[in-house]
């Protein structure tokens, strides 16, 4: 008798496991790259540091500095869970593990809702920003939606082969939006920007009642800058979502999510406030409220333009579109990997829970592809002009991602309380597994008060329905999620009993013993 192979022959990796993905495959940059893009530097520097000057002025890199800290903060306790459970299921399986099944799928079904939107909207930004760039180049001028379709089917096609392969296309995106950034702020330092230096922007005292904000808009909302901050963040949690497809996953979750929060944090703060350091105190509130007016595409163009060169400019505009389709693909992966997650565990047909020959999940992805067609279409719909519905599908919809998104890690922090007192009590830590979590339900549960309470400012929508119904779409779509687990509950308690409860039993540490397995 001949011995099975011990690696697949296509792809030089061991033969697929039934259930499984692609165990080994991704380093600690490899999962970098991944999380990171899913922030996107590029797109929430042009995007977010105007809407953070909108509510808050030139204090806006205080708010990030506010953000990094609440986060930071935040993911001490999410890491003490990572050591702890090791699974694609990421925020559903941590819920599920510290405050049952009930929730748990409740949170499940919010957070793929979540990344899916994101993913849709991100499509519909890169869609834009492809067809004013390829036609201010070329003098092409096609639609939007064209571009839509090639890259939601370049992610489709990116989704079927190994993930290795997919974070080198996310590295190189992210290496190129990085370094524009630091090429701007090394001439908006060296030129000693519009006004000199001041420690003003970084003091949080300024967020509140802003005189730039009020003097240009009219009125600063604290919340509507908080939110600006903790919008730019999403993404950073992904690290236990690839936790079966790493090399060490215990280190590398610790590592990749330590990094990205206090990365991402320290450089959304210095592009922040070379931003306002460029435009002066008082003018980077009238360059956003030029912005706005529609009499330039982003404030940062004219910086680029004056500090850099034109040269710059226009390689921002070209990597705004490739960054926008990397931090797509990087939701979409995300959200594929959480409906493999429920389809193995039978809460979704187990189809969900396919791999491909190079042990994706490809059949949770191309689900993937069609739901977030189906959105974006639905927008093209509501708003047949090609700019207002692509204009509604990238400023609507994050809105409600983000919502669910902050609600769902407010019920981590508590999950990760309870589970550290009941099923880990020997691990119990004062700060790591308690006091940590607190402080970041108490952040995650203010931001959520903040997005509710200031969402018709941030949407520029007036009384539209979507947000106007926008909390209420997050609770059902939850309440829904725990209704099905009491289905399951009463008639499928096989099925029921396996919600949340996958643990990769068998993942060694660098000495070879095995690591991972939850009591």
């Amino acid at each position: 008798m001949t011995a099975a192979p011990t690696t697949d022959p296509a792809t030089g990796h061991p033969p697929a496991e039934p259930g499984r993905l692609a165990d080994g495959a991704l380093g600690l940059p490899s999962v970098l790259f991944c999380i990171v893009t899913g922030a996107a530097p590029l797109a929430a520097m042009l995007f977010n540091i105007p809407v953070a000057t909108l509510g808050g002025g030139y204090a806006s890199p205080a708010a990030f500095a506010v953000a990094t800290v609440a986060l930071t903060i935040f993911s001490v306790g999410y890491i003490a869970m990572c050591r702890r459970v090791t699974s694609a299921g990421g925020f559903y399986t941590f819920v599920t593990r510290g405050l049952g099944r009930v929730l748990g799928l409740g949170s499940g079904l919010l957070i793929v809702l979540c990344y899916m939107v994101f993913a849709a909207a991100v499509t519909g930004t890169m869609g834009y920003f492809a067809s004013t760039t390829v036609a201010s180049f070329t003098g092409l001028a096609l639609p939007a939606w064209v571009y839509m379709i090639i890259g939601l089917g370049l992610m489709s096609v990116f989704a079927v082969f190994h993930i290795e392969l997919t974070a080198k296309v996310l590295g190189v995106a992210l290496i190129a939006e990085l370094l524009v950034l630091v090429v701007l702020a090394v001439g908006v330092f060296a030129a000693g920007g519009a006004e000199g230096f001041s420690a003003a922007p970084l003091n949080p005292v300024n967020i509140f009642g802003n005189s730039a904000a009020v003097q240009v808009f009219g009125a600063g909302a604290a919340g509507v800058a908080l939110f600006a901050a903790f919008w730019s963040w999403v993404g950073f949690e992904m690290a236990p979502n690839y936790a079966e497809e790493t090399r060490d996953p215990h280190r590398i979750a610790k590592a990749a999510t330590y990094g990205s929060v206090i990365g991402l944090g320290l450089f959304y703060v210095l592009i922040s406030y070379v931003f306002v350091t460029g435009w002066g105190l008082n003018g980077s509130a009238e360059a956003v409220k030029a912005q706005y007016a529609g009499e330039t595409a982003s404030a940062f163009y004219p910086l680029t333009d004056r500090y850099v060169g034109s040269w710059a400019t226009a390689l921002m505009e070209v990597l705004i579109v490739t960054g926008s389709f990397a931090c797509a693909m990087a939701f979409y992966n995300t959200s594929a990997r959480y409906l493999f997650a429920l389809g193995r565990e039978g809460v979704l047909p187990s189809a969900l829970a396919r791999t491909s020959s190079r042990r994706s999940p490809v059949t949770a992805s191309m689900t993937v592809t069609v739901l977030v067609a189906l959105y974006c279409l639905a927008f093209v719909i509501y708003d047949p002009s090609n700019e207002g519905a692509l204009l509604k599908l990238g400023t609507w919809s994050p809105l409600l991602g983000v919502l669910g998104i902050l609600a769902v890690q407010a019920l981590v922090s508590v999950a990760i309380i309870r589970y550290f007192l009941t099923t880990a009590r020997t691990e119990f830590r004062w700060w790591s597994t308690f006091v940590a979590p607190v402080l970041g339900f108490a952040a995650m549960a203010g931001a959520c008060v903040l997005l509710v309470v200031n969402r018709y400012d941030l949407a520029g929508a007036g009384d539209a329905a979507y947000i106007r119904l926008l909390p209420w779409v997050v609770l059902a779509v939850f309440v829904a999620g725990m209704a099905v687990a009491l289905v399951l509950r009463n008639r499928y308690p096989t099925r029921y009993a396996r919600i949340g409860q996958f643990e990769v039993a068998e993942i060694s540490d660098p000495t070879g013993t095995p690591q991972g397995a939850t009591p």
